[in-house]
């Protein structure tokens, strides 16, 4: 159900202010609870773990967070390493940096510090991620998928790690031009809402699945539970979908969405 939602999740589109403002990385830290915050930075998804963690580890403290500790799991081994939970004992946000999002699930899926990690989410705790870290917040994830004409097969998708449900997140949406990967992502089931995140945005869902959007650009939510007419079972691969009607919301720092409802928030 798309009204699974346990804790507090904060969802960023990528490429976010760490200059100037620093809008949304100021909200985590916030929301994670201010001067009171201990951040632990999860460097999975990057083949740079040393300089990407350390980039966050300083903007954390500068925004005022009262600890920040930088994880490297490159391994399995390391995800399942008993006690890896103790790491997280203090920890009032996780963020995921970005990277490649099948790097975070084949990592994590299965072992205690996914199990962690669920725990931590279903206590509260704030989880956020960016770009990569973004797509792996949902319970199917897309990995791969060209941008433009709406096609059939024309996207690769895998299972995420489930903190948020019936619903799929794309990132860097309007500066790739990824609306058509999305309608093909729905179309699969079109029951799933389809969440396209712009970079420098994000959307900070809460516990009673109502999502704000922060940032300076925009979230566009497709809902396509209405249509009446679509032929991605009838499709060759390659040939452009057909999906009719959907329902198109567009949304901008300060206006939000209910994800139970499938209403706007103004």
């Amino acid at each position: 159900m798309t009204e699974h939602v346990e804790g507090k999740l904060l969802i960023i589109g990528g490429a976010e202010d760490k200059k100037n403002e620093c809008k949304i990385l100021k909200r985590f830290v916030q929301e994670a609870g201010g001067k009171e915050s201990r951040i632990t930075v999860l460097t999975a998804a990057t083949e740079l773990p040393l300089q990407v963690g350390n980039e966050y580890h300083s903007l954390f403290l500068e925004l005022g967070a009262l600890e920040v500790q930088v994880l490297d799991v490159s391994d399995r081994i390391q995800a399942n390493r008993r006690g890896i939970g103790k790491e997280f004992e203090n920890s009032t946000g996780v963020f995921f940096t970005g990277g490649d999002q099948l790097r975070i699930t084949g990592l994590l899926g299965g072992t205690i510090l996914g199990s962690t990690l669920q725990q931590l989410y279903e206590r509260g705790v704030i989880i956020a991620g960016t770009s990569a870290g973004a797509s792996v917040m949902s319970d199917t994830m897309i990995v791969g998928g060209e941008a433009g004409t709406a096609k059939k097969d024309s996207l690769t998708m895998a299972p995420g790690l489930g903190l948020l449900r019936s619903v799929v997140i794309d990132q860097h949406f309007a500066q790739r031009g990824r609306i058509g990967r999305l309608l093909s992502a729905i179309s699969h089931n079109p029951y799933v809402l389809g969440v396209g995140i712009d970079e420098d945005t994000a959307i900070l869902v809460q516990d009673d699945a109502r999502f704000s959007v922060v940032g300076s650009n925009t979230v566009t939510v497709a809902d396509a539970s209405s249509s009446t007419t679509t032929n991605v079972s009838e499709t060759s691969p390659g040939q452009s979908l057909v999906l009719s009607p959907i329902l198109l919301h567009v949304l901008s720092d300060g206006y939000g969405f209910d994800l139970k409802r499938r209403e706007s928030l103004l």
